[in-house]
C-alpha cells in the first residue's frame, strides 16, 4: 500500500487520539529475534494446530510448497502469510477461540523465548519516559497478547480480516513497516523531528525503521545489518 494512502487513513486505522498530548519520547522495537530469541510466526501456527485441529499437521508440507512459490516470486510475503494461515488455522475461524490460543501461546513465548536483555531495555526505556511501540511483521492475531505481557504501549503489526485467514492491509515488513510507523506517528500528532525516537531491530529489512530513529540500535544483528550499522555508526548490542 502506498505511503500516502496509509497516512491519509492513519486517524481511522489507529483511532487518532485527538485530545492526547503527542509523545516526546518513543522507543520502537521489532519483535522476532529482537525481543524474542527465535521467530514466533511458525510457532504460533503450530501451537494452533496442536490445540485446535491436529489433522492440519498433514498440511504442513503444503506450506513448504508455498515457501517455494514465494522463493520463485510467484506469490509475495503478504500472499504467503494468507496461504499459510488458511492451511494451518482454516479459511474461517472463531476469533474468540483463536484469542484464547493466542493468550496461551503468549505465555509460552514469555516463558521460553524472550531475551532477558530485551526485557531490561524495555524497562529502562519506560523508566526514562519513552512510549514503547512494538512494530512487527507478525500477525496482530497473537502479537497483541505478547505485547500485553511485555507491557508494550502500542502495537503496529500485520492485520488479518477478523474470522478470515486473509491479511488485511499491508504486510508490516520493510518499507511497508516504515510507512505504517509514519502513519502511527502522524495519527499521534508527532511531526518529523518532533520526538526523540529510539529503534531496535536485528534484521536488515528494518533499515528504513532504523533510519527514522535518532538512536538506532542493531540488536544481535544479522550479518548484513551489522555491516550497515558499522558503516552508519549505529549502536550494536548482543542480547544473546
Amino acid at each position: 500500500m502506498a505511503r500516502q494512502a496509509l497516512l491519509n487513513e492513519a486517524c481511522t486505522d489507529y483511532r487518532c487520539p485527538m485530545s492526547e498530548t503527542a509523545p516526546s519520547r518513543i522507543a520502537i522495537y521489532d519483535m522476532d529475534r529482537t525481543i524474542t530469541r527465535r521467530g514466533t510466526y511458525s510457532g504460533f501456527l503450530m501451537h494452533v494446530v496442536r490445540r485446535r485441529q491436529r489433522w492440519r499437521a498433514l498440511l504442513v508440507p503444503l506450506t513448504g510448497l508455498a515457501g517455494l512459490a514465494f522463493a520463485a516470486k510467484l506469490v509475495d510475503r503478504r500472499q504467503l502469510k494468507s496461504i499459510n494461515l488458511a492451511l494451518l488455522v482454516g479459511r474461517r475461524y472463531d476469533p474468540a477461540k483463536i484469542e484464547r490460543l493466542a493468550n496461551s501461546y503468549a505465555a509460552r513465548v514469555m516463558r521460553h523465548n524472550i531475551h532477558p536483555q530485551a526485557l531490561a531495555q524495555i524497562a529502562a526505556d519506560k523508566a526514562a519516559g519513552y512510549r514503547i511501540v512494538l512494530a512487527t511483521a507478525s500477525f496482530r492475531l497473537y502479537v497483541d497478547a505478547i505485547a500485553l505481557a511485555l507491557g508494550i504501549d502500542d502495537v503496529i503489526a500485520t492485520d488479518v480480516v477478523p474470522g478470515r485467514s486473509r491479511v488485511a492491509g499491508p504486510n508490516c515488513y520493510g518499507t511497508d513497516k516504515r510507512a505504517l510507523i509514519d502513519a502511527w506517528l502522524f495519527a499521534h500528532g508527532v511531526a518529523p523531528g518532533m520526538a526523540e525516537i529510539r529503534a531496535y531491530s536485528d534484521h536488515i529489512s528494518d533499515a528504513p525503521m532504523l533510519e527514522l530513529a535518532r538512536e538506532p540500535v542493531a540488536t544481535t544483528p544479522s550479518p548484513k545489518l551489522r555491516r550497515l550499522a558499522q558503516q552508519r555508526g549505529w549502536t550494536v548490542v548482543d542480547w544473546r
